[in-house]
């Protein structure tokens, strides 16, 4: 039975599992196989491992005498192609072998032959020694033991931290407690740590990408070592999980992006953004709406003149670089249509729309129906498929708009007015050909228009 993640008097930090560890250490060692005499046609970026073209079975011979032994060949078949000859279980291994600045033989690309075949050795030595093993590391990983929540949280109840006698593999840590929080790795500190009751419950994929981890490293899904010289694993880019490739296939939807790796407001992902700042939705879009409510409804033209577009700018740094605490006030920006310019810019920046590219063609087909009772129950049905954080924000600006809308003897901007301005920054196609786009504008249109006049019924 899983521990919870609060049943801190009976959690202890998992001891990490060497056993992947140990075989990284035991994996066969690179022996360069040099060649004697002089080779016409080297190519530069290959040293005296270089053999020339020589045959599979020349390059088997040279290199049965020892385990790890390597030579590079030029092909017979294909002149002008190389490959990698490595010997491995005692038998020869032979790899197509690439060259654009780096060397690579597949995914991973190494600075030297030395550092591909050691790492090729140890993937190999692993995945031979240790394939059922692998295969189930997935199984009850520790992951699911002690939870996940962000790391930018102060822990509590420090007191419940005690350290396993069996520590990890490496050197001991230092017995200064001062900066005991730091050595302790992220996956125990999440262990502590108590999720907000105020944080929305938005679920959000891990943006993992490849990444080369300095030294040993654990995986923090199945807490077993991450192998390789290279690329050993992956890094959500959002709140820095580290895991194996093979594990990050199986990680819950439940990435808590970390302030420490959201380092922007505009052209983050909307949902992204939500969690790192624990909102409902973005601030951009709050304050921007309550400057606009408190000082600007009556504005002609509201969201039809542009401000200026250094000033637009100018708010666009503001809240990269200070947040919530942006200054947008009459003090700072007189003009209300820079704060409503800096709003659409918001919107036309997001890297997935705020109505998605996933749900872009069931708002364009509900907006191809005719009958308006039939095209509100198409809109209904379309919006539930936007991800929830998308879905409160669209709503918020629509009874933001709906609100601008009954003023349009003041500011002349009508439901229509609207949809024709915010229809394309909204609804953003997918990769489309010109003229599907350009017919798409009219039914973006009445799609903005028809969630602004009947917001009160579709949210």
């Amino acid at each position: 039975m899983a521990l919870n993640v609060f049943d801190h008097d009976e959690y202890r930090p998992p001891v990490w599992k060497s056993y992947l560890y140990q075989l990284q250490q035991e994996a066969p060692h690179p022996r360069r196989l040099t060649c004697t005499c002089e080779v016409n046609n080297r190519p530069k970026y290959y040293g005296r491992e270089f053999h020339g073209m020589i045959s599979r079975e020349e390059a088997d011979q040279l290199l049965s005498q020892a385990e790890g032994s390597y030579l590079i060949r030029e092909s017979q078949r294909q002149p002008g192609t190389y490959t990698l000859a490595l010997r491995f279980g005692n038998q020869t291994r032979n790899f197509r072998l690439y060259h654009d600045g780096k060397h690579f033989v597949g995914e991973k690309r190494f600075e030297s032959i030395h550092d591909l075949v050691t790492d090729g050795l140890i993937t190999l030595y692993i995945e031979t020694k240790a394939a059922e093993y692998i295969a189930k590391m997935t199984i009850n990983p520790i992951y699911e033991h002690v939870g996940y929540t962000t790391l930018n949280q102060e822990p509590t109840l420090k007191k419940h931290l005690p350290l396993s006698p069996e520590a990890p593999d490496g050197p001991a840590p230092a017995k200064d407690d001062r900066n005991s929080e730091e050595r302790l790795t992220s996956l125990v500190r999440r262990a502590t740590l108590r999720e907000s009751d105020l944080a929305p419950k938005y679920e959000k994929v891990h943006n993992f990408k490849v990444h080369t981890f300095r030294g040993p490293h654990w995986c923090e899904y199945c807490a077993n070592f991450m192998w390789g010289l290279i690329a050993q694993g992956v890094k959500c880019a959002d709140c820095g999980l580290n895991v194996h490739k093979q594990c990050s296939k199986v990680v819950p939807n439940d990435c808590q992006p970390d302030l420490r790796h959201v380092k922007k407001v505009y052209s983050c992902d909307l949902t992204t953004l939500v969690k790192a700042h624990n909102t409902k939705r973005p601030m951009v879009v709050d304050m921007c709406i309550q400057e606009i409510e408190a000082r600007g409804l009556q504005s002609e033209g509201l969201y039809r003149i542009s401000g200026f577009s250094e000033l637009i700018e100018d708010v666009k740094l503001a809240f990269d670089r200070d947040g919530e605490k942006a200054d947008i006030s009459s003090n700072a920006y007189e003009d209300i249509n820079i704060i409503t310019g800096a709003l659409k810019l918001y919107f036309r920046e997001l890297p997935i729309p705020l109505i998605t590219y996933d749900a872009h063609p069931r708002f364009i087909e509900a907006g191809k129906v005719s009958d308006p009772e039939k095209r509100l129950e198409a809109l209904h049905e379309a919006l539930r498929l936007l991800p929830p954080a998308h879905f409160e924000t669209l709503r918020y600006l629509m009874a933001h708009l709906k609100r601008v809308t009954q003023c349009d003897k003041e500011n002349l901007m009508t439901s229509e007015n609207l949809g024709i301005v915010f229809g394309p920054t909204l609804m953003r196609a997918p990769e489309l050909d010109a003229m599907t786009a350009l017919n798409d504008i009219r039914y973006q249109r009445l799609v903005v228009e028809t969630l602004i006049t009947n917001e009160d019924v579709l949210f």
